[in-house]
């Protein structure tokens, strides 16, 4: 936990109730025991493969929003809170091996990914390793958070369906976009806040709030990477920009864009991965010009917006102002 000025910085995340700052910092560092002490086999090579993305890092953006959810209850320091949070961050890097198999990804973290490293049998077999141990940590909280979990795998694997499919005859482009966002990325997440509120004490009212806030919120940081990767330079967000175009992934203000008149010449640009540097450059300029990047912001906007909604429901708490913080932080990384 870093302190500066008043404001208090844990896994990326700024807070300015020390209190509050203090228990999440704790609670990540039980996780991160938890996570390492979880995946260990008698097969030492299982251990290696399964740590190799577990010590890479990463925000543990999921275990971290667990346990803010879990500061609206009664009992937010909870054991059951942290097995929860692990939990769920294991089923988040399961999936990091195996989209990592289906992208041929060479790089996560700042690492060879596991496919690289290996070969794609032991990074599939490493992600369901993890699924297991995921499963296993479940148990032990109850026949209803085995059935929220099993739910949750159901909406990731319908989401990667969906957007391996694609939008079909007569769908909506934007739609089915945003469909698989809310399955592959919102699903976890609002997992993450129904499990917090659960094993802390939340009344079912908040437990729900704390769901519907997670997925939407979910779906909003994906929304605001699409617009970073177009908008931002690199120097201000430590990312080069265009990274989608050159993978060929639509993003959201992709899609706005080629709804404009005119937009043949971005359609054509979009019809495959780019690989030249001057053609990513005039792709971002065209996108960068129009209007889909602005409607991509308005729609970010909006699912902030609904976001703070849920927290209505909630009690006035310095988690509740927290969470409020983050809608901002959502839309205020984007400019």
């Amino acid at each position: 936990m870093q302190a500066s000025n008043g404001i208090y910085r844990v896994s990326g995340i700024d807070f300015v109730d020390p209190g509050l700052a203090e228990a999440i910092d704790s609670g990540l560092k039980r996780v991160e025991d938890l996570l390492h002490a979880e995946v260990q086999s008698g097969f030492e090579f299982v251990t290696e493969t399964s740590l190799h993305l577990i010590s890479a890092g990463g925000k543990r953006f999921r275990p971290l929003f667990t346990l803010l959810s879990a500061q609206i209850g009664p009992r937010g320091d909870s054991p059951d809170v942290v097995t929860a949070a692990a939990a769920v961050e294991l089923v988040h890097l399961a999936t990091l091996y195996h989209d990592d198999v289906m992208d041929s990804a060479t790089m996560r973290r700042g690492a060879q990914s596991a496919n690289v490293r290996w070969d794609n049998s032991v990074a599939i077999l490493t992600g369901d390793y993890l699924f297991a141990h995921a499963s296993r940590l479940v148990a032990d909280l109850g026949p209803d958070a085995v059935r929220v979990i099993a739910e949750t795998f159901a909406a990731l694997v319908t989401g990667q369906m969906r957007e391996t499919r694609g939008p079909g005859s007569g769908d909506d482009a934007v739609e089915h976009y945003l469909a698989v966002v809310a399955e592959k990325t919102g699903s976890l997440i609002a997992t993450a806040g129904r499990y917090g509120g659960t094993f802390s004490g939340c009344p079912p009212e908040q437990v729900a709030a704390l769901h519907r806030f997670g997925e939407i919120i979910g779906t909003a940081f994906q929304v605001s990477d699409d617009v970073i990767d177009i908008a931002s330079p690199e120097e201000s967000s430590g990312k080069t920009p265009g990274t989608d175009l050159r993978e060929g992934v639509a993003t959201l203000p992709m899609l706005y864009a080629l709804r404009e008149p005119g937009a043949d010449r971005l359609r054509e640009l979009l019809a495959a991965p780019i690989t030249e540097d001057a053609l990513v450059d005039e792709a971002l300029d065209l996108l960068r010009t129009g209007k889909g990047l602005d409607q991509a912001r308005e729609t970010l906007a909006e699912q902030a917006a609904a976001a703070r909604t849920e927290l209505e429901t909630l009690p006035a708490c310095p988690a509740r102002d927290a969470l409020a913080s983050l809608t901002h932080y959502v839309v205020d990384r984007t400019g």
